[in-house]
């Protein structure tokens, strides 16, 4: 299988020292990818910066001017969570262009599948608003370009937080689903089983919001009774997954339990139904678990399975959850 991974030095330049999202984490990654039995298999590309005029289809005038002004600071704050560094305008767009590319490379056959190695994150950006770690949303612009030659899109997050900005902005979308489990209660408050969309999206956002201490095994039952059946009869023409590491058991901002190498299995379960998958970086903060977690991912991705014999103890109490999804997906899908 053909696996390509986008990857560039100038996404260091986004840093801040003390920040759990910094510049170490894309260090560690690339450290133990080069480790890893199938590092010679894959295809290491360098982004292309995005197009201006892109930005202005997903988000609103004000908050790309605002991106741009702080960006000519040394530091900037959004908020008390998400800061702008100078260059930081050419550098959220060279990892939205990043993703771009390589979703190109997929959906026209140039790779089987590819990861996207990139920051700043981007999930919880929305339309109008910059946060949680994230300046714009690299899935959201991908996915939209994507639609304009009229592909339907299925993005999948699998980080501990939900994925605001990704439903904010297809919320009235029928062309790209977005599927989310995640911890709750937990920032940013949003991914209730009852946004299931608006208007022509109505049943096109799945949202699984699950507690504390949930792992393998319920997410596992998720999967296979809600998100995997109604991917199916969805039939995407690409997957984006929002590859957050933070529900891995380890990580210091999650409370999920999931272990390294079902990540693999997650990839494994969605490349039945659809094998053109591109993966994004968002969260994951332990810096000794991240870069074994994309390992696993990747071992599947290129077909050369990777097993780092980690466990974890968990809970498992999301039949109530289940219930309550099937019970307003069943107008929509068959569940």
């Amino acid at each position: 299988m053909s696996t390509q991974i986008v990857f560039s030095e100038e996404f260091s330049k986004h840093n801040s020292i003390g920040h759990p999202e910094n510049a170490e984490r894309l260090n560690v990654i690339i450290e133990e990818i080069k480790k890893s039995k199938f590092y010679s298999d894959i295809e290491l590309l360098k982004p292309e910066i995005l197009p201006e005029k892109l930005l202005y289809d997903v988000h609103s005038e004000r908050m790309i001017e605002q991106i741009k002004e702080m960006s000519n600071e040394y530091e900037s704050w959004v908020d008390m969570d998400t800061y702008v560094c100078k260059s930081d305008y050419d550098i959220a767009r060279l990892a939205a262009g990043g993703l771009l590319k390589l979703s190109n490379n997929v959906i026209n056959g140039i790779a089987d599948n590819a990861f996207a190695l990139i920051r700043p994150p981007g999930h919880h950006a929305t339309k109008n608003r910059s946060m949680g770690f994230c300046l714009f949303n690299n899935a959201a612009i991908s996915a939209n370009e994507l639609t304009k030659k009229g592909k339907k899109i299925l993005i999948f997050d699998f980080d501990v937080h939900h994925g605001n900005g990704t439903q904010d902005i297809f919320y009235e979308r029928s062309d790209v689903m977005y599927q989310s489990f995640h911890l709750s209660p937990h920032y940013p408050g949003t991914g209730d089983t009852s946004e299931i969309g608006m208007g022509e999206g109505m049943g096109f956002t799945v949202n699984v919001p699950v507690s504390h201490g949930n792992g393998n095994n319920a997410i596992s039952k998720t999967l296979d009774e809600i998100f995997l059946p109604i991917s199916k009869q969805f039939k995407p023409d690409l997957i984006i997954f929002s590859s957050g590491y933070d529900s891995h058991y380890l990580d210091p901002l999650g409370g999920l339990r999931l272990t390294s190498q079902f990540y693999g299995k997650i990839i494994e379960k969605f490349q039945k139904i659809q094998p053109k998958i591109v993966c994004t970086l968002e969260g994951g903060y332990n810096l000794s678990w991240i870069g074994k977690c994309i390992v696993s991912q990747l071992g599947q991705m290129v077909g050369k399975e990777v097993d780092f014999k980690d466990t974890a103890n968990e809970e498992e109490n999301v039949n109530n959850v289940i219930k309550e999804i099937k019970n307003e997906m069943n107008k929509f899908w068959k569940l």
